[in-house]
Order: structure tokens, then sequence, then C-alpha cells
């Protein structure tokens, strides 16, 4: 029996050319079952502009992060691998596919792919503020959680359907924190979490600050080792999460 693939697209403004010719690449490159656009905000006629692709388009009239979007298309998709890759095209399909099939093989529950791992090939790189911080961050994550990587940020991920729903219901982060998340809660259930090299290439107009947002992506850290401490019944954790008011899992919140 085959596998089948579904792929989540979250686009927040995107460039629809650059988004039309990726999604065509996905397609033909990864044959998924389905593929799932999940636009935030989208302005007029942007829709109308994506509806000829061999894709189902979601739209909300608001910004709910890339989290958010990429949680409600892998709750939409019955697949046995779910797929999710960032809209600006930075890992190619190929790439893309290398990263789903580490997953369909059965060689992991949760691929990772990852421009910083050795063997990639990086054809543009990030300014050098954007590469120290992501390092930084990267050696960070890696020192605290018990999953380390290269690369937690990297804008392709595939997992299993078993793996999706052990995780789903652990996931607060609603925007581009989700990813270290995703990681930190896989690693405390014990799924097998694989790292896969890629091609990537930057692409400018990110919506990302360097300095903003590493704040919050820090503090994001915090809370997704807290979590993930409390999902490997660490007392202290655990009596911590006791004291306070828990947030609602983002499977649980309205669209």
């Amino acid at each position: 029996m085959s596998t089948t693939v579904g792929v989540v697209v979250p686009a927040f403004r995107p460039d629809v050319g650059e988004l039309r010719r990726y999604v065509t690449a996905i397609e033909e490159t990864l044959d998924p079952e389905t593929v799932v656009i999940e636009l935030d905000a989208p302005k007029e006629g942007v829709k109308a502009q994506l509806e000829d692709l061999p894709a189902i388009i979601e739209t909300v009239p608001y910004r709910r992060g890339k989290g958010a979007a990429i949680t409600a298309g892998f709750e939409f998709l019955e697949t046995d691998v779910l797929v999710f890759a960032d809209a600006d095209g930075s890992t190619p399909a190929d790439s893309l596919d290398s990263v789903a099939d580490r997953v369909s093989s059965g060689g992991a529950d949760l691929a990772v792919g990852s421009r910083r791992h050795p063997d990639s090939e990086v054809a543009s790189h990030q300014t050098f503020a954007r590469r120290f911080l992501g390092d930084g961050f990267a050696w960070l994550a890696g020192t605290l959680l018990t999953v380390s990587l290269h690369d937690y940020q990297c804008g392709a991920k595939a997992i299993s359907a078993d793996g999706w729903e052990q995780v789903r219901s652990h996931l607060y982060e609603p925007g581009f924190a989700w990813d270290v998340e995703l990681a930190a809660i896989a690693g405390a259930l014990d799924l097998r979490v694989a790292e896969v090299p890629i091609q990537w290439e930057d692409r400018p107009g990110s919506t990302v600050s360097p300095v903003r947002d590493s704040v919050a992506l820090f503090r994001a850290l915090l809370s997704a080792r807290h979590r993930a401490k409390q999902l490997s019944d660490d007392r202290l954790h655990t009596a911590i999460a006791a004291a306070r008011e828990q947030p609602t899992a983002l499977v649980e919140r309205d669209r």
C-alpha cells in the first residue's frame, strides 16, 4: 500500500507568482494527495489568482500566525504523512520531497529540514545579523531541549499522521515559534526526530524581525522547554504548571 502525502503551505501576503510556481513544483515533485494553501489576511483578488492551482485554498481575514495556519491545515489533512513548506519557496520542491520521504519510508516520525546541517547546500545566505542570531538560537535550543538540531526554524518539516495525533494537543505557539515547540514536544514524547539536509536559498521580504522577534522566540523556547518537561513528568515543571492558568491549545481555538 502506498503512503499518502499531504502538504500545507501557510501564506501571509505572499508573492502570488512565486507561490504559484512553488505549489506547481510541489505538485509535480511530491505528487501529494492534497495541497492546502492557508492564506492569512489576503489582499483582494489573491484567492482568485490561485484558484486554478491543484490545491485547496483556505482563507481567514486576519493574521493567525504561521503555527496556527499550519495547525489548521494539518487538521484538515487525512493523509499518512503531513508536510508543510513556507510559501516563499526557499526550500526547493526536491528538498521538500527528501524531508517527506524520511517519514514516508519509516525512517522518522518527524523530519526536520535543515539549512545549517553540514551537508546542506545554501545558494544565498541570510544577512550576518540573521545568521548570527539563528546560530545562537540553535545552540541555545540544543542546550535546553532533548532534541538537538542544527536548525529548528527551517520552513520544511514532515510528520507522520500518528506522530501528529500525539503532538497536536500540546502545541500552543501560533506564530513562527511553532517550529521549535513541535520539535520540543516530539522529543518529549519520544518520537523519532531526524534532521534532513536541504538545498536552500534565502528569500528577501521576510516578515520576521531579527531583533524584536528574537526576544519572542527566546520566550517561546522557554515555554516549549517547560511543556516538554511536563510531558516528561518533571516534578518541578509539573508543579509550576499546576499553579498557573493553562493556555488553550491551538487545535481547541476557533479558526
